[in-house]
């Protein structure tokens, strides 16, 4: 189970010895929190509930909760959410809710909005799959591609790992994260300036920690091999893959991977909580490169809510691929949970609740809690964001879990 760090400590040591207590831990034991659970509620509950959130203790400074349904459409392409309003396409039926609660920023108390820049987590991971099932498309690599076919100069022992095992977490590849080297550099720097295509070799003198396929296991190490697979399928770099695959069909401008510690303004404000102490601003206390294509990519929740649109209706796939990437390993949870039972596909999970079916990707980081899920047509997505590491308290998770699954039946409730 996640510690929290002993006071005082600054900002990035916190926020870094954060980071290395919840890669090490155990994912939390899925299942409903009877405590929290209730029935489908009304806007003006989850409003209350979401302030009473932020309000407890411990809980995340801020949060910004945003549901999008998308009108029928006369044409194809993509269409992008830009305000805090209602989102408007040509046929004037797009909606978009905004729920928000706390501040964005605790020294100038304003508050969150759909266009601040924030930490995504690992939701980057389903980036990374984007790029690779683009590809799987295109023909430029296979499912069954092998690490071994794709990337030879990796570990003999990896060399039978498969593309479609990386992308559902049953690689078995052991996680460069939890690796003590790693931990020793990132809790003596917090921002040092990591390769970001040699994370795997922290972990480089290890077996796999299973059969390939034989079982379920998260792990960062699974998307940083899938980034290296694309580039070295394509010759381009991971970043250039994600702009042209991607962010430029979507439309996405305020998405990006970078590789410092910096975010653009105006951001969210990321926090550590651990009260009685006040909370400590850690929204750039730890560069990106140490997570790169595991959970660096910096985005809005106007732009996230765009992608998971499009990621979780394989909008930008073949069917053939589409049916690739929903083919689920039963139980495979996200980090941290999502909403109801959880499953996992190729860089995509599914989420089944009381009340229908989303699909998605969760992400946690010092200072940020992610969720970002859309109906498997991507006609209706949610956006979940709270400014603190919510997973290391297990019951703020538990209590943030039953109020995510409620947003999930406001979301999939008929109008």
């Amino acid at each position: 189970m996640p510690t929290r760090p002993a006071r005082p400590r600054t900002a990035a040591r916190t926020a870094a010895a954060t980071a290395l207590a919840l890669a090490a831990a155990v994912a939390p034991a899925l299942g409903p929190a009877p405590a929290y659970a209730a029935a489908p509620v009304r806007d003006d509950t989850l409003q209350h509930r979401l302030e009473q959130l932020v309000a407890a203790p411990g809980g995340p400074p801020g949060a910004i909760v945003v549901l999008h349904r998308t009108g029928p459409r006369t044409g194809q392409a993509p269409r992008r959410s830009t305000g805090d309003g209602t989102a408007q396409g040509t046929d004037g039926q797009d909606r978009t809710e905004v729920y928000r609660a706390g501040v964005a920023d605790l020294r100038t108390g304003r508050p969150p909005r759909t266009g601040d820049h924030m930490r995504i987590a690992s939701v980057a991971k389903a980036f990374s799959g984007a790029v690779a099932l683009r590809l799987v498309d295109e023909r430029r690599l296979r499912l069954d591609d092998t690490i071994g076919r794709v990337l030879p100069a990796l570990p003999a022992a990896w060399h039978r790992v498969t593309l479609r095992q990386l992308l559902n977490h049953t690689s078995g590849l052991p996680d460069y994260s939890a690796s003590p080297r790693f931990a020793a550099i990132l809790n003596q720097n917090p921002r040092h300036r990591f390769d970001s295509r040699r994370l795997l070799d922290f972990v480089a003198d290890q077996p796999l920690r299973f059969t390939p396929g034989s079982r379920y296991a998260y792990s960062n190490s699974d998307n940083i091999a899938v980034a290296l697979m694309v580039e070295a399928a394509t010759g381009r770099r991971y970043e250039d893959l994600l702009q042209e695959l991607v962010y430029r069909p979507l439309g996405l401008r305020d998405t990006h991977l970078p590789q410092g510690h910096r975010l653009p303004e105006p951001y969210l404000h990321g926090y550590a909580v651990d009260p009685p102490a006040p909370p400590e601003d850690v929204s750039e206390a730890i560069g990106a490169s140490g997570s790169w294509a595991s959970g660096g990519i910096v985005s809005t929740p106007a732009d996230l809510g765009t992608f998971i649109r499009a990621h979780a209706s394989g909008a930008l796939l073949s069917e053939a691929t589409r049916r690739a990437q929903r083919t689920f390993v039963p139980g495979g949870a996200s980090q941290p949970p999502g909403p109801g039972a959880n499953d996992a596909g190729l860089a995509l999970f599914r989420y089944t609740t009381r009340c229908g079916v989303v699909y998605g990707h969760t992400g946690n980081t010092p200072g940020y809690t992610q969720l970002a899920a859309a109906t498997p047509d991507g006609t209706r997505s949610l956006t979940f964001t709270a400014t603190s590491q919510i997973p290391l308290d297990p019951e703020l998770l538990a209590r943030t879990r039953a109020l995510q699954e409620d947003f999930v039946c406001a979301l999939l409730r008929r109008d």
